[in-house]
């Protein structure tokens, strides 16, 4: 992984975060891993200053955790702490799909299948960012259609830890079918059968599925 930033309008923090996050999203920082200031520095191409602060975005994000006389490191994902992300969310994604689908409307339904194509495109691309970034695009897309937006901002505020485990769940091969295809029949019923029941079934088999596969993985690593 490259990751050198090439110098745009987008500030350099921005940058900076958005390389680093991804990072350790997709495991190239495995959890606990220490992130020594001077090497990333070298890595980045940054000065400290701007890698302080961005570590300080990340440790907010919970995807940074800075210990005594260690210094920062990369949040360790536990089973403990991914079983609640799931329990959340659990609750607030049947909850926003149950209201897309009481508010939906043409214009939010074509936006809902616009975002699904992107993220079936995202699919054929070698790297998990862009099925990530999709896959944050099309929730986004449907918990804002619900009218859902403080939920959606509760979402946001947890999304490292929700990628960090989509990444290690979406394409795994113990599962019955693709993340794709789960997801995919969340949208159908919301924007075909338009059943809010059916929505809610098919949010607990997809959320259901991943679970399982992120604590079989989470158990073996702590053995």
């Amino acid at each position: 992984m490259n990751l050198r930033i090439d110098y745009s309008p987008v500030t350099l923090r921005e940058k900076c975060l958005e390389k680093l996050r991804n990072a350790i999203i997709t495991g190239y920082f495995p959890s606990g891993a220490r992130l020594v200031e001077r090497t990333l520095c070298e890595q980045l191409g940054v000065s400290r200053t701007v890698v302080r602060e961005v570590i300080r975005y990340l440790q907010a994000e919970g995807l940074v955790e800075v210990l005594p006389q260690k210094g920062p490191i990369v949040a360790v994902l536990n089973w403990d702490v991914a079983s609640q992300v799931y329990r959340i969310r659990l609750v607030l994604e049947q909850s926003a799909v149950a209201d897309c689908v009481r508010n939906l409307t043409d214009e939010t339904a074509a936006q809902i299948q616009q975002a699904l194509e992107t993220l079936r495109t995202s699919y054929g691309t070698p790297d998990i960012a862009p099925v990530l970034e999709a896959s944050s695009t099309l929730y986004e897309t449907i918990f804002r259609a619900g009218n859902n937006h403080i939920a959606w901002e509760i979402v946001q505020r947890l999304n490292g830890r929700i990628s960090r485990l989509r990444a290690m769940t979406l394409t795994h091969v113990d599962r019955e079918k693709t993340g794709f295809e789960r997801i995919k029949a969340i949208c159908d019923a919301i924007c075909v059968q338009r059943d809010e029941a059916l929505a809610r079934q098919r949010v607990a088999e997809h959320i259901g599925e991943a679970e399982a596969i992120a604590h079989a993985l989470l158990e073996q690593e702590q053995k």
